[in-house]
């Protein structure tokens, strides 16, 4: 399929919308590590890294459909703002909270203020994902959902790459202050940047529906019954819940691999790195010839990379493996995000991309959970190959379970 590489981000809104969610990952994932490494360095508890997961899932998940309802029925841009406020106004209090402002708070109360935070960005993540998804395919043509599906990915990879890596050497070279100060910087102009996008690009399509409950059901139904929603998002939830290392990357960094906070960031951006030299191999060359094919392989080769980092002692194997699962992972998060752009009518993608950021935090931060309450119970490295595991047991059976989808692959493109 011959197309121009560049096409989606000629879109002076499509840019913007990118380039925000690139400064939003950058702060969001810097958050991630120095605070992941500073609680477990004081506390040597893996669990309190699965509990920072656990917080941010939960409301996410309890209040996403709501949000989906939302962006299907009023201004997207205006959802996006107001819950992008409250996430900046949570990384003031973070900060203060860790420079001992207005009062000193022992190392319990600070643990909890992190939870608290990590709380409050999951209610408002559950706000803002569901716009951002659904606000996208308003700028751009059908014909460009796939550009535009790669170039989303590779923003975020791009912010996953540099977040930890500054994170870590930020923390390393100048403390934990300075580096939530740089995280604060840079929500505030992803708040700016996304605030100069017009307004009349985030009008809804606006549809009558008897009751809230009434249009959730209509946005959960039409998943259910879709199978190739439903199997695609299906395998990035169990892969990555069971599969997932990300949150237990610190013990892997302290008692595994032997290395420090710089170290911990390479790891965290190693995955991150794959992820978008890959996805920008896909705006050349789309993965959309036969996508629930190559789906299928792209979730299988994850799980035997998860297997090998897991099994590794070296560092250099232990970023080659993380290198490829993140590879892996951006080949399957484009075919499904342009399988639903695709299949979904524009009136139902605020709550069908509800639907999917369900089941994307019940793999991220519940996957945290289970990788953090796995390691304590289990190891860390007997977690990890039990998850892989898990994860390729799920991609034979969903691929027996869809071999209807096999035979007709190449016209799920179309």
């Amino acid at each position: 399929m011959s197309h121009d590489a560049l096409v989606a981000l000629k879109n002076p809104g499509f840019r913007r919308i990118a380039l925000t969610s690139l400064l939003v990952t950058l702060a969001l994932l810097m958050q991630d590590v120095v605070l992941g490494y500073e609680l477990y360095n004081r506390t040597r508890d893996p669990l309190v890294l699965g509990w920072m997961g656990l917080a941010e899932a939960l409301p996410y998940m309890a209040l996403s459909l709501i949000g989906g309802h939302w962006a299907d029925r009023y201004n997207k841009r205006t959802l996006w703002l107001t819950g992008h406020g409250l996430m900046i106004v949570s990384a003031v209090w973070l900060w203060l909270v860790f420079e001992d402002v207005p009062v000193t708070f022992t190392l319990q109360e600070k643990i909890w203020w992190v939870y608290g935070v990590n709380f409050m960005n999951g209610l408002t993540r559950a706000i803002t994902g569901p716009a951002l998804h659904s606000w996208i395919p308003l700028l751009i043509p059908p014909t460009q959902y796939g550009n535009s599906s790669a170039w989303t990915s590779a923003s975020w990879q791009t912010g996953a790459i540099l977040g930890p890596l500054i994170g870590g050497f930020v923390y390393a070279l100048a403390g934990l202050s300075w580096a939530l100060g740089i995280i604060l910087v840079l929500l505030v102009l992803g708040g700016v940047l996304i605030g100069l996008n017009a307004a009349p690009y985030a009008q809804p399509t606006v549809i009558e529906r008897p009751s809230v409950r009434e249009s959730l059901r209509e946005g959960i139904q039409f998943v259910w019954q879709n199978p190739t929603i439903l199997y695609s998002i299906t395998l990035d939830m169990v892969a990555v819940l069971f599969g997932g290392v990300v949150a237990i990357l610190p013990v892997f960094a302290t008692e595994v691999l032997m290395i420090g906070a710089d170290g911990l960031g390479i790891l965290r951006s190693a995955a991150a790195l794959g992820a978008i030299l890959t996805t920008i191999l896909l705006t050349f060359f789309s993965p959309m010839s036969q996508p629930w094919r190559n789906l299928l392989w792209a979730v299988f080769a994850f799980g035997i990379a998860t297997l090998v980092f897991a099994l590794s002692e070296h560092f250099f194997l232990s970023c080659l493996a993380l290198f490829l699962t993140g590879a892996f992972d951006s080949v399957s998060v484009v075919i499904r995000e342009t399988l639903m752009q695709t299949l979904t009518p524009p009136e139902m993608r605020g709550r069908v991309s509800a639907v999917n950021g369900i089941f994307i935090k019940a793999s991220n931060e519940l996957g945290a959970f289970e990788s953090g309450l796995a390691a304590k119970l289990m190891g860390a490295v007997p977690s990890v190959v039990m998850g892989a595991t898990v994860a390729l047991i799920t991609v034979a059976v969903i691929a027996k379970k869809s071999r209807r989808l096999l035979r007709h692959s190449g016209a799920l493109a179309t």
